[in-house]
């Protein structure tokens, strides 16, 4: 290989960087947009969405969500600790029930995160 191809290939290439979108680019981004994406995953269920959708109007407990749903405990449980690991529900216990409710401040960080995306890459 010459010299002038060698410069020639390193040329490409630098532009083909240069072309590359800042949301491939930036490392910070690149980790917002995966934790994005892991939201969308997880909300995207449609059981996880009614679960959800109960819980905006407060807080619920297992048994209140099964009725609610008519989804068995094993599910509804299932669906919560995948919530929950995202931190999107939190709980707080009583007695032997469970209750759980939407944790807001993680939602506005990720409406926010939706928001940029949607408004700098679409």
């Amino acid at each position: 290989m010459t010299k002038k191809s060698l410069s020639a290939i390193i040329s490409i290439y630098n532009d083909i960087n240069f072309m590359k979108p800042l949301c491939c680019s930036n490392k910070e981004l690149t980790k917002e947009f995966a934790n994005l994406a892991k939201f969308l995953r997880i909300i995207g269920e449609d059981n996880r969405l009614k679960i959800l959708c109960l819980l905006k109007d407060g807080e619920h407990c297992v048994c209140e969500i099964m009725e609610n749903l008519g989804l068995p405990q094993n599910l509804i449980s299932a669906h919560l600790k995948a919530l929950k690991d995202l931190k999107l529900v939190e709980n707080r216990q009583e007695g032997k029930r469970v209750y759980y409710s939407i944790c807001k401040t993680v939602f506005k960080k990720y409406e926010s995160l939706l928001i940029n995306f949607l408004k700098n890459y679409v």
